[in-house]
This record gives C-alpha cells, structure tokens and sequence, in this order.
C-alpha cells in the first residue's frame, strides 16, 4: 500500500500493482533528463502541465525506480495501462503532488 506521507503513489501498469515515488534519487534523475539544475526548476517545469509522452515515461520510470521496481525506460514504455490515458496522467499527477505538495488528502488513483 502507497505511503502519501512518504510521497508514494499506486499504480496500475501491465496488469501489475506497482508504488511509485520520487526520492532523492529519482529527483536527480528527472533533473539530468529534464536539463534543469535544480528542484524549483524541476518543479516549474511540470507545474506547466503540458506533459508530453516520454516526459511520462521519464516520470513513472524515475517513480518506479525510486520505489525499488528496476525498470528501464523501454520496459515502462511498453506497459499496457488499465484505464488509459487518462489514469495515466492522474498517476503522475498525483505523484508529482505526492512530491512538491500541495492536495495532500487527495486519493490515488
């Protein structure tokens, strides 16, 4: 079960159960993919929600590995997700709330 207050999320892919979060490390990893420098960089950038394809990608891949699932980008790439699209972008947005705040007692999706 996710932890919010550790900034987990669930998360449904390929049929699996998974829990995402964004630690240290993962925060580093989306700021060397993003190009940026520094965390309120990092932040701004998603806060534009325009998000596109392999930025989700980039984004459960670092969630996923920050919550010990050793996945590859490829691997996360081609995971069927129950729900679509939509629950996909409800994913990452509650795991990128989870980790700079704010709707904290949002529910997962």
């Amino acid at each position: 079960m996710a932890n919010r207050h550790r900034g987990e999320v669930r998360a449904c892919l390929g049929g699996r159960d998974y829990t995402l979060c964004l630690t240290l490390g993962a925060l580093a990893e989306l700021e060397d993919a993003f190009g940026v420098t520094d965390l309120p960089a990092l932040g701004e950038r998603f806060a534009t929600g325009r998000l596109s394809a392999r930025d989700l990608v980039l984004i459960l891949g670092a969630g996923l590995r920050g919550a010990g699932h050793p996945l590859s980008d490829a691997e996360v790439a081609a995971l069927p997700v129950a729900g679509g699209l939509a629950t996909l972008a409800s994913t990452v947005g509650a795991l990128l709330t989870a980790t700079f705040g704010g709707g904290e007692d949002a529910a997962d999706p």
